[in-house]
């Protein structure tokens, strides 16, 4: 995270290699502590250069020890360059501190050039009274940054809190000790494990066979398999779990032989898997060819196609393209009604809700014959806020979240659901879809949320589309199961996406799931670009069946704090522009209204800007309208271009933790001046799409720097 940038905590772009990062401290069981090797007379220290402090103030104590305060939310440090090159062993940066309260997302930079791309997160470093060892594993950094050479200085970055006591010393690198390089060695046999599945899955979209399976329909008890298969030998129809790799696959076990080559294949729905109900409604088919005792994929896989549904619920149906982010029961509800809004985003923590044990309002809910426990607590305020949302016709998206395990209701439940191969850098996980009974769980929170909020009397409010997880181009923050390959990753998402579609059509035919992705386009953000997941997606739909998803884009203008979208450098307009922002929305409308990116070829896919806002530096008449003149230009553009179906503004109120920042409609709730009050933006946001639009739009076309609206209105080249 670029703190001095201000990027905030939940929605910040952050940039990232592909780095390995360990802290061994984290890493080693609690009762037996780490062998640290201790450095020798030909061990070199760091020394910190003082003049270089920004946010902190420090001293030198006595040698190779410093005395430093955060007094800023972006507190860092030089050290001088290094004497001499290190050692090619030299990989475990180490140091002994104390510290008053904990330092969450320390960073390391490498210099001599430093930027976010040249930049390491760390785990945070615990709070203590007396002095401990803390050693982070920098083996990929040095190797992938070519750094350790004479002159060569890190910058320390002690987190983003300020009025944090710290004393450290003895900061040196040192050689992994024994426990390190078997954790080392292991995480290095894992990505090769990764780098395979990923070089099949690529082999996967490639091939094209002979045989296929056409439609899958799920009825109330039973489900029907149609397909066709070409060639000499036997061929069987084989079941794909959700916690399967089909393309590593070498031994189907459950096996149905096929005797036409044009077959109808009906089975049962439920069946015992592991001690649970299966629901075969979250499986994938796939033709599979056995010669002797090998066998081979003849086909690709069909997820279900046809879904047949409990009852029949209407659709929603925007009346215009207005809706807040985020939303929230609070004093302000009558915004809704003030502002026109037609479409509200809801977060949605799974892991704050589901229980393993029965307790104080809780509810029981069984699915696949085990019974979970949700917490009418948590549910109270979602429910409000969509009974009230259902009351005024307004479409609701909830964005689905898997909290860490660290940070779930249920320590239990975040051992489930927690991803194996997450790592210290997410602030969500991806559902663990790797068991049976992590599938399990994470299908019976999206059952109950799905049967809860689609009654035909809306007792509970009402739940349209299911937005998956948060940004998951910036997956290793936002929905992290480690450093993956990009295919390895995106298979995963668009198994979580199925089966929340799946689940969601049997209470609603016209649910829609919908993928989540920052400003990037074809610059990745950390790891993927929003252009290659959802070009990939839309591969592996057209193979293994497609089903209606949707876009929720955030288009946040380049630099968040600068509301000026129109001054974007990186937003070209150009279907190969690094990102897309509030200045080219021109290039996302244009992809998702291309034939090839349609659902099933005709149907466009629905595009919400589902989080996105602009700034106001300060309360002062300057900066409050050029947010809103930032506002008024994101307008005047999406109305004209036709993909884009809504935008959600985000935030509605300024919120003290967004590191500064000011992208809400109204002001800080606790603000001196004017406690929760309306922005010019509000007014503006008021206005759109009435009569009143041109009359309150006009002084903005100065800020702009233009006459005439038709002036910001671009086509998009080849």
């Amino acid at each position: 995270m670029n703190k001095s940038n201000g990027y905030i905590l939940f929605f910040t772009k952050i940039i990232i290699l592909s780095l390995f990062f360990l802290s061994c401290k984290g890493e080693e069981p609690d009762v037996t502590p780490p062998v640290v090797i201790k450095p020798t007379a030909k061990t070199e220290y760091l020394k910190f250069k003082l003049a270089s402090a920004n946010q902190l103030t420090i001293s030198e104590n006595e040698k190779n020890s410093y005395s430093i305060k955060t007094t800023g939310g972006d507190p860092y440090i030089m050290t001088e360059g290094i004497s001499k090159a290190l050692h090619q062993d030299s990989v475990v940066l180490t140091f002994e501190y104390k510290s008053s309260k904990e330092i969450d997302k320390p960073q390391i930079f490498f210099g001599p050039s430093i930027s976010e791309s040249r930049s390491v997160f760390g785990t945070a470093i615990p709070a203590t009274s007396t002095w401990k060892n803390h050693s982070i594993n920098l083996v990929k950094s040095r190797k992938d940054f070519s750094w350790g050479k004479q002159e060569d200085f890190i910058r320390f970055d002690f987190g983003t809190k300020s009025g944090i006591d710290i004393e450290i010393r003895n900061i040196y690198f040192r050689s992994m000790n024994k426990s390190e390089k078997e954790i080392y060695d292991k995480e290095e046999s894992k990505i090769k494990q990764d780098e395979a599945i990923n070089e099949a899955l690529a082999a996967y979209l490639k091939q094209r066979f002979s045989s296929s399976i056409s439609e899958v329909k799920v009825g109330g008890a039973e489900i029907t398999v149609i397909g066709e298969y070409s060639g000499e030998g036997k061929f069987n129809l084989c079941e794909v779990f959700p916690n399967d790799t089909l393309v590593t696959t070498t031994r189907f076990n459950d096996k149905i032989a096929l005797d036409n080559q044009s077959f109808r294949v009906t089975l049962p729905r439920i069946i015992k898997k592991k001690g649970l109900d299966y629901d075969r409604l979250l499986s994938r088919w796939v033709i599979v060819k056995e010669s002797g005792n090998d066998q081979s994929l003849a086909s690709h896989a069909r997820y279900a196609d046809i879904i047949e549904p409990k009852q029949s619920m209407p659709p929603g149906v925007l009346t215009s393209k207005k809706g807040l982010g985020g939303f929230f029961m609070n004093q302000f509800v009558g915004d809704l009604d003030d502002l026109g809004i037609t479409s509200i985003t809801v977060n949605i923590l799974i892991t704050g809700m589901i229980h393993t044990t029965p307790g104080a309002n809780r509810v029981p809910h069984t699915y696949g014959g085990k019974t979970y426990y949700m917490s009418t607590d948590y549910l109270k305020h979602i429910d409000e806020a969509l009974k009230l949302a259902a009351s005024k016709n307004i479409v609701v998206a909830a964005i689905i979240l898997v909290q860490k395990a660290s940070e779930c209701a249920d320590p239990a439940i975040g051992k489930i659901l927690q991803h194996p191969d997450f790592t210290s850098e997410g602030i969500y996980t991806m559902p663990n879809m790797t068991t049976d009974e992590g599938v399990n769980c994470y299908a019976a929170a999206l059952d109950f949320l799905a049967s809860r909020y689609n009654r035909s009397d809306n007792a509970y409010g009402r739940i349209h589309k299911w937005i998956m997880h948060n940004e998951v181009d910036a997956g290793l923050s936002w929905t992290n199961m480690g450093r993956k390959p990009m295919l390895n990753y995106l298979d995963t998402y668009l198994r979580s996406m199925r089966i929340c579609h799946n689940i969601s059509r049997q209470y609603d035919e016209h649910s829609e799931v919908m993928g989540s992705f920052t400003h990037s386009w074809v610059e990745p953000v950390e790891l993927y670009s929003s252009k290659e997941l959802l070009t990939t997606l839309q591969q592996f739909c057209n193979l293994e069946g497609d089903f209606q998803w949707g876009v929720a884009y955030h288009p946040y203008p380049q630099d968040l704090n600068e509301p000026k979208t129109w001054l974007d450098g990186k937003a070209i307009f150009s279907p190969h522009s690094p990102l897309v922002t509030f200045k080219n929305l021109e290039v996302i409308d244009d992809w998702i209204k291309k034939g090839e990116n349609r659902y099933k070829g005709s149907v466009k896919r629905t595009l919400w800007l589902s989080e996105n806002g602009t700034n106001s530096r300060t309360y002062e008449t300057n900066d409050l309208m050029e947010q809103a003149a930032g506002f008024a230009y994101a307008w005047k553009k999406l109305v004209n271009l036709d993909g884009i179906d809504a935008i959600q503004w985000h935030n509605w109120i300024d919120n003290r933790v967004e590191y500064g920042l000011r992208i809400g409609l109204r002001r800080f709730t606790d603000d001196e001046t004017d406690p929760g009050g309306r922005k010019p933006v509000w007014y503006a946001y008021q206005a759109a799409g009435t009569n009143k639009e041109d009359e309150l739009f006009a002084p903005y076309k100065t800020i702009i720097g233009i006459t005439n609206w038709n002036e910001i209105m671009h086509f998009i080249s080849p």
